[in-house]
C-alpha cells in the first residue's frame, strides 16, 4: 500500500509546483534553446497546444500558446519547440 501511495505523492507534489511556478512576467524569459520542462517550470502549462506530425514527419514540432494574463497582460506569447528544446519564441501585442 505505501509502494502505491509514493507514486501518487509525488505526482501531487509535482502538479502543485507547477502550478505554483506559472508567473507570467517570466514569459519574457523564455529563450531558445531552453528544454520544454525548463519552460514548464517557470511559466507552467500553456493555455493552447498543437502538435504538427507534417504528414510523416520523423520530428513533432509543438505549438504552446499563452494568452495575455495578469502579468503579462497585453501579450500573446508562442514557444515553438522540437525534440524537447524551443527553438522560437513569438511575442505579440494584442489590443
Amino acid at each position: 500500500m505505501i509502494t502505491l501511495l509514493r507514486p501518487a505523492i509525488f505526482c501531487l507534489a509535482l502538479a502543485a509546483s507547477l502550478a505554483l511556478a506559472a508567473d507570467a512576467t517570466e514569459r519574457r524569459f523564455i529563450r531558445e534553446g531552453m528544454s520544454e520542462g525548463d519552460v514548464l517550470m517557470k511559466i507552467g502549462r500553456p493555455d493552447s497546444e498543437s502538435i504538427d506530425t507534417g504528414g510523416g514527419a520523423q520530428v513533432a514540432v509543438k505549438r504552446w500558446i499563452y494568452f495575455p494574463a495578469s502579468g503579462d497582460p497585453q501579450t500573446m506569447t508562442t514557444i515553438t519547440i522540437r525534440e524537447g528544446k524551443v527553438i522560437d519564441v513569438d511575442r505579440q501585442v494584442s489590443r
